[in-house]
């Protein structure tokens, strides 16, 4: 910009002004920047641009936990998605943290991004979610369905989950032990209540001792499970209410020498490429990673265009995906 002021004659502000517009100039002085902008080869900022409100072609994605498969391909889709749309992301992980969610919206927001894909954090702390509809910054909210007005993407966990427990309930089992996830997240308490249904629609009481928090993590699911072996009578499956729940009971199962399906059927909630190696196979609702992507991505670019528009929250279906370790014959 220098160079260009220079060889126009005016200062870097007025080149500023020409280029993003912000101030009347006189015509004579527009030409002559424009012709040192010529012969310069000079190329303006994609950001000195986003300051005079042109679009910056960035999507700011901040997700609760990049180490768990589910998110990490769900990032892949809308990275590639946003590619095809000629956008690139900053990506950033909020560890499932509310201060540190607070702090990737408002630094996604200095650097000028378009519009964001969140991940809400768990619990009742709002204050991303507050500062995303204060600043009005466009914004899509993937998996954890929250109150609020904003374009929302995720799954029906609900009726999915009753359908996974209805058909645990169909090979025989009663005494089913539920491996819930993280408290104040909308999926850990949509999922407990397909699983309260699918007993209540069967006749079976509720047996508040045969569910165990995993926090949605490896570890404390391992321990929740260990928690419902010790029971008498233990149950005669578990349900994994999240693919890193899934891992943990296996862990637990394995360190108690019980075999799957032989002595503890075994089903979960999340896909994963791996789950298909194990022997037996992993009976599990797959969620629709690509769609809800995509959707995502789709959403935000129409509330970018058009900010008026009504709030949409789209619920997708997962899919049962009956393998071995239910007590199912192979389906493959």
């Amino acid at each position: 910009m220098e160079d260009v002021a220079h060889r126009a004659g005016v200062s870097v502000s007025t080149v500023s002004h020409v280029i993003n517009g912000t101030r009347k100039v006189r015509p004579a002085t527009v030409e002559a920047v424009r012709d040192a902008i010529r012969k310069t080869g000079y190329v303006p900022n994609s950001l000195a641009q986003a300051l005079a409100g042109a679009s910056t072609k960035t999507i700011g994605v901040a997700i609760s936990a990049l180490t768990n498969h589910y998110f990490a391909e769900t990032v892949r889709v809308i990275e590639s998605e946003c590619a095809r749309r000629g956008l690139m992301i900053f990506l950033a992980d909020t560890h499932d943290d509310p201060d540190q969610e607070l702090r990737v919206i408002k630094a996604l927001h200095q650097r000028r991004v378009d519009g964001i894909i969140l991940a809400p954090t768990a619990g009742t702390d709002r204050r991303a979610l507050d500062y995303l509809k204060g600043k009005g910054i466009p914004s899509v909210l993937v998996d954890r369905i929250v109150r609020g007005e904003f374009d929302q993407v995720g799954v029906e966990n609900t009726v999915a989950c009753r359908e996974l427990i209805s058909h645990l309930i169909g090979h025989g089992h009663r005494r089913i032990g539920f491996v819930a996830g993280a408290p104040g997240i909308s999926t850990s308490i949509e999922r407990l209540e397909g699983y309260r249904d699918a007993l209540h629609r069967a006749g079976i009481p509720f047996d508040p001792a045969l569910v165990c928090c995993g926090e949605s993590a490896n570890e404390p699911a391992r321990r929740a499970v260990r928690e419902l072996l010790r029971l008498d009578p233990r149950p005669t499956a578990i349900v994994a209410s999240n693919n890193l729940m899934m891992i943990g009971a296996m862990h637990a199962l394995r360190d108690a020498g019980i075999e799957v399906p032989a002595g503890m059927a075994l089903v979960g909630f999340d896909d994963f490429d791996w789950a298909e190696l194990f022997n037996p196979r992993l009976t599990v609702l797959a969620q629709p990673l690509e769609d809800i992507a995509m959707k995502a991505v789709e959403l935000l670019t129409r509330r970018i265009a058009r900010p008026d528009d009504q709030f949409e929250i789209v619920r997708l279906t997962p899919e049962l995906r009956i393998r071995n370790s239910c007590g199912c014959q192979d389906q493959r």
